[in-house]
């Protein structure tokens, strides 16, 4: 018999073991694979170059830190069945797998008014029909209609194994020293309490760090101002295209692509349509999975070749990372109108852009993270006496009280010629 009882070596972890029969296979099917090609920050390979890492690397370390979690539970008296503990595992390693090419980037951009969590569950349902129901716990954990509420916080809440994974990670390959944390620590004061996830009250210092570290990794990696000049040129290329087609100028765009750059996937339904591709018709659900980081870039040589001088500019620029110049402001600037008009002069003069061009040449907008939603699911700390408090309460550090407010910054993206 083939063994699937597999080891996979991490760099943050070490040994990772594949426990269950089950997981090896979802591991090898295609939709889990496909993960390979996915980076895991997008385009933040542009400012930090090692971070080139994959969400299918992502994935493998949560679905690690799950077992960890779930062990630490059960050697506290928690009752978690092995049925309970498979569909926690593939919860977690199959919560990503709705992700488009470069993961954050382009959500919402080619599945249009679509989460890629919602296209996550999609697609595990799907999987569960190829697996006979064998994904129905898993499902349920993840859309949290399972009885043990635990379970789907580990999946999805504030101190989830997602989170804890991700920012051990990103703070690895990026080398921004402030992300890492204790996950170890973390998990080891796991319990629960009232049927939720809670964190033994000596584990409190972890969890300030954790909330500290989340937010500085938001505002020097996530949302560095290069790594937002980075997406938005992206984005603005794929707008570009879009328009491009909209108004029918001739356009080589690759067949996998076409149906999400055309605008006729809108919604979820719209994945179930049928499109000619290397001489088969499949659905855009099938055309989707097949895509990933490899398409769009390929897609963008080819763009930069185009005789629109916006499209072609763009892809160029980003391809070469030739950015364009990005201002992050704390409020927005008393003269922003004239900053405005000033540029759309310069677009007009120096790229002979005529007003429906501007959007695709400049954008301004807002930015926008918040550490710790204290109005969502909370972070319990459990004392001894039977005490629950929320983790704002129980620190004794003034300014985690500050981490659970929204922190919103403006930015005005241009091309460089414009600058005053």
């Amino acid at each position: 018999m083939h063994n699937k009882l597999k080891i996979i070596n991490d760099p943050i972890y070490g040994f990772i073991k594949i426990p269950y029969d089950l997981i090896y296979d979802i591991i090898q099917h295609p939709i889990i694979q496909r993960l390979r090609r996915i980076k895991q920050l997008g385009l933040s390979d542009l400012v930090y170059p090692g971070a080139t890492h994959s969400r299918f690397q992502h994935v493998l370390g949560a679905m690690y830190l799950m077992e960890q979690a779930i062990n630490v539970l059960k050697s506290k008296g928690v009752d978690i069945t092995p049925k309970e503990e498979e569909g926690a595992l593939l919860a977690i390693l199959l919560h990503d797998i709705g992700h488009a090419p470069f993961s954050h980037s382009l959500e919402f951009k080619l599945v249009e008014n679509v989460p890629h969590e919602a296209l996550s569950l999609y697609y595990m349902r799907k999987i569960n029909q190829q697996f006979n129901g064998k994904l129905d716990t898993c499902i349920a954990i993840f859309n949290n209609s399972y009885p043990k509420k635990f379970l789907h916080q580990l999946v999805s809440g504030q101190l989830d194994t997602d989170r804890m994974d991700y920012l051990r990670r990103d703070s690895f390959y990026t080398g921004v020293v402030e992300g890492a944390i204790g996950s170890d620590r973390i998990i080891k004061m796991l319990t629960i309490k009232n049927g939720e996830l809670a964190v033994e009250s000596k584990g409190i210092y972890s969890i300030e760090k954790f909330l500290i570290a989340r937010r500085l990794m938001y505002w020097q990696v996530y949302l560095h101002k290069t790594v937002v000049a980075a997406e938005l040129q992206l984005i603005h290329i794929i707008n570009r295209v879009k328009f491009l087609i909209k108004r029918k100028t001739k356009i080589n765009v690759p067949d996998l692509l076409t149906p999400f750059l055309s605008g006729k996937i809108k919604g979820i339904n719209d994945l179930d349509k049928k499109f000619r591709y290397a001489g088969n018709e499949l659905s855009a659900a099938d055309l989707y999975i097949l895509m990933d980081d490899n398409d769009i870039f390929s897609a963008i040589k080819i763009w930069s070749q185009h005789p629109d001088t916006i499209l072609s500019r763009l892809c160029n620029d980003l391809l070469n990372r030739n950015l364009m110049r990005i201002e992050i402001f704390e409020t927005l600037p008393d003269d922003i109108h004239q900053r405005l008009k000033r540029i759309e002069n310069c677009l007009t003069e120096k790229f002979n852009c005529s007003e429906d061009d501007f959007e695709y040449l400049y954008s301004h907008g807002t930015i926008s993270h918040r550490a710790y939603k204290i109005s969502n699911e909370r972070i319990n700390i459990a004392y001894k006496d039977g005490t629950i408090l929320d983790i704002t309460e129980a620190s004794d550090i003034s300014n985690l009280t500050a981490l659970s407010r929204t922190v919103t910054k403006s930015y005005l993206f241009y091309p460089k010629e414009c600058i005053k």
